[in-house]
């Protein structure tokens, strides 16, 4: 003789429908769907179990990888312009040209001369600076010359990128004082301010002295601060000194190279650049373009992460709509009951909806949980060769509320197969089974 299954016991209401009592701020309408979706669910203990740890399993790897990605992203981002204006302004190339017309239909037999080994100020750069600071866009400007020199101290000599600079414009282009790792940012007539690695190399400290030298030109700099700009070459060539006195070192009186430019928007420097172009004679660069290696690395790991997001989600629906398609197997004989009693397609429908909505909302929870454990072991037990965490990872809230969302509705996606074919149920049929 078969064992009959436990059937939910459910009251008529005077109107002759299902009523449940006791579910207090729960809307009636969907009251009858929410207590038989729970009383299913309780049911198949080990298979809501399962189906839950399998959500919450594909929720973590999505949260995390979006998490480890973006920390590597922003880390690298950070390191490459950290030291890097966004978008930089400077005087177009030297070109040779014939003082001659063109004949048509001539032939001319040309040697392109190679520009001149020289620093070439931008022209008319002060009447600039005040029109791109009040550029739409543009956070800060900041002028620069930039040449090559030597640092000597004693016996020892170290090939250096010299640039001179207004601190305070600087500072908001590339947030220096940030990067200050010993001593006190400041550039006054006669100091200067070196990356880690040359100090290191020159022993060097906040207060001492170096000659920098530049051609047949040389000045005693005092040093106030070292910095640490995130590339280990960009330290070992730094030295950053006031803009008159790189003005004066490199020959280049009243002049800047270059005008380094800080945008709101980081991502609009491409555009940025571009409509510069159009508007002025100068030779204008974004940071894209500069890095054009990188910006295709970074696109490619946005296209993997968000291949690994839809595959494990698909994993999920998949996952879910499996449990429920056994549920509905497993559960005929109560189903052909309630539809006997009066359940409707629709109230069937919505209890399976239900049923996918309960799995992907709570497994969406604990896969957030397990996500956050899993970053806190990475930041805490993941180091560097110098003993220091490889990069910062947080998952932000934004971040979460998304992948819970997105969990949450393939729940319900994956139910709505198996809550037609519960719909679709004779319920004669059901019953005699």
């Amino acid at each position: 003789m078969r064992k009959r299954r436990a059937v939910p016991q459910f009251s008529r209401s005077p109107s002759g429908g299902l009523a449940m009592p006791g579910l207090g701020a729960i809307s009636a309408w969907l009251g009858f769907e929410i207590r038989v979706a729970v009383r299913f669910l309780r049911e198949g203990r080990l298979q809501t179990v399962l189906i839950m740890v399998g959500v919450a399993a594909g929720v973590a790897v999505i949260a995390y990888i979006s998490a480890l990605v973006t920390g590597l992203q922003q880390n690298t981002f950070d390191k490459t312009l950290g030291g890097q204006a966004h978008v930089t302004l400077q005087s177009p190339d030297d070109v040779v040209a014939s003082a001659r017309r063109k004949e048509p239909g001539a032939i001319v037999l040309s040697d392109v001369q190679a520009k001149a080994q020289r620093l070439r100020s931008v022209s008319n750069w002060q009447s600039m600076l005040p029109l791109l600071e009040n550029w739409p866009g543009v956070a800060a400007v900041s002028p620069i010359v930039a040449g090559g020199g030597l640092a000597i101290r004693g016996e020892a000599t170290q090939s250096v990128a010299l640039s001179g600079v207004d601190l305070d414009r600087y500072d908001r282009v590339v947030r220096l004082r940030e990067k200050v790792v010993a001593g006190t940012a400041r550039l006054e007539p006669g100091e200067g301010i070196i990356g880690i690695e040359l100090a290191a190399d020159l022993g060097l400290r906040p207060g001492d002295r170096l000659t920098v030298l530049t051609g047949t030109v040389s000045e005693t700099v005092r040093v106030t601060a070292l910095v640490d700009l995130g590339v280990r070459e960009l330290n070992r060539r730094t030295v950053i000194v006031p803009l008159r006195l790189a003005q004066s070192l490199l020959g280049l009186p009243g002049g800047a190279t270059s005008l380094d430019l800080a945008l709101v928007d980081v991502w609009a420097a491409k555009d940025m650049a571009a409509d510069l172009r159009r508007q002025f004679p100068y030779q204008v660069e974004s940071w894209q373009e500069t890095n054009a290696q990188l910006v295709s690395a970074l696109n490619a790991q946005s296209v993997s992460t968000g291949l690994i997001r839809i595959i494990v989600l698909i994993v999920v629906v998949l996952g879910i709509a499996s449990v429920l398609v056994v549920s509905v197997v497993q559960k005929r004989r109560e189903i052909g009951i309630l539809r006997a009693m009066g359940a409707t397609r629709g109230q069937m429908v919505r209890v399976f909806l239900v049923q996918g909505g309960i799995v992907g909302a709570v497994g969406s929870v604990l896969g957030l949980a397990l996500a956050l454990l899993m970053i806190f072991l990475f930041t805490t037990f993941v180091r560097g060769a110098d003993g220091q965490p490889l990069f910062a990872i947080t998952l932000p809230a934004s971040l979460a509320v998304q992948v819970a969302l997105i969990a949450s509705v393939c729940g319900v996606l994956a139910a709505i197969a198996p809550a037609r074919r519960a719909a679709a149920m004779d319920p004669a049929q059901a019953i005699r089974i």
